[in-house]
């Protein structure tokens, strides 16, 4: 699952597609999975390719706790597809679904029985 942040700066996702070729112009796409709407299409050629992975760096229109499905195709086919998930917490390992919204209250639970 790729973690981006709701911002108007550029940011940049590591894919490992099926195949690549550099140069080559390829379609990406972004689709909010709540309401099944594509939030982002663009015929890119700047994927760039590193040793083992390749890289895209763009303005996402994300907005935050929201899961998006991303899809990379080379004309028909499918080369690269992932999960995406926008959040602006900042420590991805103790993230929580209710950042602040939740209130615990502690009480002793005492029932009488007879």
């Amino acid at each position: 699952m790729i973690v981006l942040l709701e911002s108007a700066s550029e940011q940049t996702i590591n894919i490992i597609p099926r195949r690549f070729t550099s140069g080559d112009s390829y379609n990406v796409t972004i689709v909010n999975e709540t309401t099944n709407q594509e939030v982002y299409n663009v015929d890119t050629t700047a994927i760039a390719e590193h040793l083992y992975h390749n890289t895209y760096t763009a303005v996402f229109p994300l907005k935050e706790d929201i899961s998006y499905v991303l899809t990379i195709k080379d004309g028909a086919e499918v080369i690269f597809k992932d999960k995406m998930f926008c959040t602006n917490q900042t420590d991805l390992m103790a993230y929580t679904i209710n950042d602040s919204d939740y209130i615990f209250n502690d009480t002793d639970n005492e029932f009488i029985t007879l």
